[in-house]
C-alpha cells in the first residue's frame, strides 16, 4: 500500500491587490517550459512505486487535496480508471520540494490546493481513449492531454493557491482543466495575471517549471526518472 502518510486579500474567491501586483515572473532560464509528452520510459512495479513515491501530506499536512479525476468532476465527467482514493501523491524529492513552497506561502496567509499529482499510466490511457470516443484527438495534438504525462513519472503537479482562513481558491481567470488559450499562464490580466504570477514565484525557487499552456500545471526533475501505474487508494 502506498505510504500514507500578498499582500493579496481574498474575498467570496475573487482577490483584490492591497499592494501593487508581485514582479514578473523570475522563473530560471533552466526551468523552462517542458514538453508534453515524455519519452517512452520503463512502467515499474507497484514495489518500486511504494518506494519512489510518497504522499505529499505526509510533508505538508496542510495542503488541501482535491483530485478530480478520483470524482465525475473533470473533463470526461465521470472517474478515471487508476484512481481509487483522494490522496496526492509525488515522487519524494518533488514532494519535499512542494511542502517547501507550501512552508514558504504560509506568512504570506495562502497555501496549496491540488488537482492532480502522481497519475497511473491506465489513467493517462483512459484519457486518450477518451478524446477518440468523443472525437477530440485536437486535445492531444494542440498539448492539452499528454499520451505519456510527467504525471505518470510522479513530477508533475496541478494545483492552484488558497487562503489559509478558509481554502478559497484565488482567482486565475480559468478553472482547473480548461482547454483554451484562456489557461495559457500569459493569456491573463488584472488580478488573475497577478495571482498566476504569484503561483509561479513560489513554484520556481524550488525547481518546478510551468507549462506555459496551463497555469496550474508544473514539474518537477530528478535523473533517471521511470513510470508508474500504481492504483491511487
Amino acid at each position: 500500500m502506498l505510504m500514507a502518510s500578498a499582500i493579496i486579500v481574498v474575498i467570496a474567491g475573487c482577490a483584490t491587490v492591497a499592494a501593487p501586483p508581485p514582479a514578473a515572473i523570475t522563473t530560471p532560464a533552466a526551468a523552462a517550459s517542458p514538453a508534453v509528452n515524455t519519452a517512452e520510459l520503463p512502467i515499474v512495479s507497484d514495489r518500486v512505486a511504494d518506494s519512489l513515491l510518497t504522499d505529499v501530506r505526509s510533508l505538508a499536512p496542510g495542503i488541501v487535496v482535491e483530485l478530480r479525476y478520483a470524482t465525475p468532476n473533470n473533463f470526461t465527467g465521470a472517474p478515471i480508471p487508476g484512481y481509487e482514493g483522494n490522496h496526492a501523491y509525488l515522487r519524494r524529492e518533488a514532494a519535499a520540494a512542494l511542502a517547501r513552497v507550501e512552508s514558504e506561502l504560509a506568512p504570506r496567509g495562502l497555501g496549496l490546493k491540488i488537482f492532480d499529482a502522481y497519475r497511473p499510466v491506465r489513467a493517462t490511457l483512459a484519457m486518450v481513449d477518451w478524446t477518440k470516443r468523443v472525437h477530440r484527438e485536437d486535445l492531444l495534438t494542440n498539448g492539452y492531454i499528454a499520451s505519456r504525462s510527467r504525471h505518470n513519472l510522479g513530477l508533475a503537479i496541478d494545483l492552484t493557491l488558497v487562503r489559509l482562513a478558509d481554502s478559497t481558491e484565488l482567482e486565475m481567470g480559468t478553472p482547473f482543466d480548461t482547454f483554451s488559450e484562456a489557461a495559457h499562464t500569459a493569456n491573463a490580466t488584472g488580478i488573475a495575471a497577478a495571482n498566476r504570477t504569484l503561483l509561479n514565484n513560489a513554484m520556481a525557487p524550488e525547481g518546478f517549471a510551468n507549462y506555459d499552456q496551463e497555469w496550474w500545471h508544473f514539474t518537477y526533475q530528478v535523473p533517471n526518472p521511470v513510470r508508474f501505474d500504481r492504483v491511487i487508494r
